[in-house]
């Protein structure tokens, strides 16, 4: 197998870090970068455009911050794992869940934000103690990739932790209230 123009300069057999890392059944990429950039943005604007259709189709009503949230969750499931038939199923099922809404999104934004900080840290421990860098040497790549491409992670599910909670509060001040103005006085009387 021919080495790669990266492998060539780093010296690896696949381009990799680390360097010594094996990759079995590990195929050289034959795509230029401008090509991989344009399938991978066509990809996206075809999952999110069809999910955005869904989500106006099933509720025209609905926000344009909720809106955002669905697709932001969409992207980041289908981040994580392999595409399914079941994806127009799973967001129906998170669409009819608005009661639930702001639960959810402040528990699937959290367990981002922890898996985001777990991955900076396990990186950044193997890095210090261990010797192992799991990053391409080049400040862009560290810099582009591996910090922003992952804050992104943080910072968005932490916009929408933060608003989940203060709309939950606020439905919390809601009910209180309604509650008072139900009881009269804002007391429970005591039964004799």
């Amino acid at each position: 197998m021919s080495k790669s123009p990266i492998a060539k300069v780093l010296g690896g057999p696949t381009g990799h870090f680390p360097v010594e890392a094996e990759i079995v059944g590990y195929l050289a990429n034959t795509w230029s970068v401008p090509t991989l950039l344009v399938a991978f943005a066509a990809g996206w604007v075809v999952i999110l455009g069809a999910t955005n259709l869904l989500v106006k189709r099933h509720n025209p009503t609905l926000g344009s911050g909720d809106k955002a949230a669905i697709l932001w969750f969409v992207l980041s499931t289908l981040r994580e794992s392999e595409p399914s038939l079941s994806r127009p199923k799973l967001i129906q099922d998170f669409l009819q869940l608005e009661l639930y809404i702001y639960s959810l999104k402040a528990l699937v934004s959290l367990g981002q934000i922890y898996g985001d900080i777990l991955y900076y840290a396990t990186s950044m421990f193997d890095h210090y103690y261990k010797g192992i860098t799991y990053c391409r040497p080049e400040a862009y790549y560290f810099w582009g990739y591996y910090f922003f491409m992952n804050f992104i992670w943080i910072v968005i599910p932490g916009y929408l932790l933060y608003s989940s909670i203060k709309a939950s509060g606020r439905a919390f001040q809601a009910l209180d209230k309604q509650s008072k103005s139900a009881q009269g006085d804002g007391h429970v009387k005591k039964k004799n």
